[in-house]
């Protein structure tokens, strides 16, 4: 069994791991069976992040005694100590460790000897799932004020352009139609002189996955270069940016250590739109960072606003311990944490309905994913907007890609769509 917290990354990772084990013929089963090993994958990110990787480690022991259990990720590189209370029986293995992690499948697997277990790139890339992550990077050298991350993981480092590319190989034979190009901090990919748009235009050269996604990209990174690939990429490309913002205030992004302002950011969201149109922007913010008093918040949700965005992310501030906020003055109390989160949250869910409601009308090629039960399957649209449509046919719409007219906002759900089937291509990728 394998219990996977945190980033997309952590997905990346444990993907790979899932998928070397099914090589070896090994069940990975259902966290509600019962296993012989259990793998946790840890999260750091925030002090709640940390007691679900705790509490997982914990329910991995209750509820498979006899097991071995084996932990990893980022908070067994912070705080091993907790994680070995939580349960004194597991291994422990850092993230600079998973190299050991996989020897120690391979010795459980293999008691009498035979081939090492290696994961492709440093476990590189699912190839389990409908969309397929694709790790192209690890590690963060940026050390914003609040983030723990550069600690856990190290600094950036990325993985060879001929790995990435055998991982998108991979995932393509086994009929995946997307990926996802993944990394803790992805736009600075550099290899041998080759950044993140030299890189995906050998992917778009070099195979024939038909739909590439970036999971996350830093400000800075999205530039003109990048958005040329985008536009050139023949719709290969999608038109889909999850660009951290963080807050809304340039006092308190110039306390966060971040390296854009407001203007600059308002300025980049107007130029992915003028180049693509259609293109949907999401964002992070987090909520009571030290120093936010009521008018630099209330200037974050004016600006979420202006920005019309197609989603927003929004976190509580959590201390990390060994971070420069943690130490700063002016730390904000729980309690206005949690309603400046709220009120975060509000408008993020409004956001998400605009955007669906302005597709009403418009097409959208959408991959479908699964079935909802009454005839209709649920995909991501090219901009991550949840569509729902029928086959006339009623046939299976698995791993299709197909166009759909939208027809109107769901009315189970106000974020996502509903709309008719024009065109379905079923064919693998």
């Amino acid at each position: 069994m394998i219990a996977n917290l945190g980033c997309k990354v952590n997905q990346a990772e444990m993907d790979a791991v899932e998928r070397l084990l099914r090589a070896r013929g090994v069940d990975v089963l259902d966290p509600r069976e019962r296993a012989d090993l259990v793998v946790v994958n840890t999260c750091t990110v925030t002090g709640i992040a940390d007691r679900k990787s705790r509490q997982a480690v914990r329910r991995a022991r209750r509820n498979n005694p006899a097991a071995r259990v084996l932990v990893t990720g980022c908070s067994a590189a912070v705080d091993p100590e907790a994680l070995a209370a939580a349960d004194p029986a597991a291994s422990i293995f850092d993230n600079e460790s998973k190299g050991e992690l996989l020897a120690e499948l391979a010795a459980l697997l293999e008691p009498s000897g035979g081939r090492p277990m290696t994961g492709p790139a440093g476990m590189g890339g699912s190839v389990d799932r409908t969309r397929a992550f694709v790790k192209i990077e690890d590690g963060c050298s940026f050390h914003c004020t609040y983030c723990i991350i550069p600690r856990a993981r190290g600094p950036a480092r990325s993985v060879a352009a001929v790995a990435v590319l055998a991982d998108v190989e991979r995932a393509v034979a086994a009929g995946h139609r997307e990926i996802v190009l993944t990394g803790i901090n992805a736009g600075t990919y550099s290899d041998a002189g080759l950044g993140l748009p030299g890189l995906v235009r050998r992917i778009l050269a070099e195979t024939t996955v038909e739909r590439i996604r970036l999971s996350s990209i830093e400000p800075q990174h999205v530039t003109d270069e990048l958005l040329a690939v985008w536009v050139d990429s023949g719709g290969r490309c999608l038109p889909h940016f999850h660009i951290p913002l963080q807050s809304g205030d340039d006092t308190i992004l110039r306390r966060m250590g971040r390296r854009y302002d407001t203007a600059s950011y308002a300025a980049l969201a107007a130029r992915v739109r003028r180049t693509m149109p259609a293109a949907a922007v999401h964002a992070d913010v987090i909520a009571g960072f030290p120093g936010e008093d009521d008018a630099a918040w209330a200037r974050t949700l004016a600006f979420l606003r202006s920005l019309e965005l197609a989603g927003v992310h929004v976190f509580r501030y959590s201390a990390r311990p060994g971070t420069p906020a943690a130490r700063m003055v002016g730390q904000v109390d729980s309690g206005t944490k949690k309603r400046r989160a709220a009120e975060g949250l509000a408008l993020a869910a409004a956001a998400r309905a605009s955007f669906a409601a302005r597709q009403v009308g418009r097409e959208a090629n959408v991959l479908f994913e699964r079935p909802l039960g009454d005839g209709r399957w649920l995909g991501h649209a090219a901009t991550h907007l949840l569509v729902s449509a029928a086959a006339s046919d009623g046939a299976s719409l698995e791993n299709a890609i197909g166009l759909v007219r939208v027809e109107a906002v769901d009315p189970a759900a106000a974020d996502r769509v509903v709309g008719r089937l024009l065109e379905v291509d079923r064919r693998p990728g």
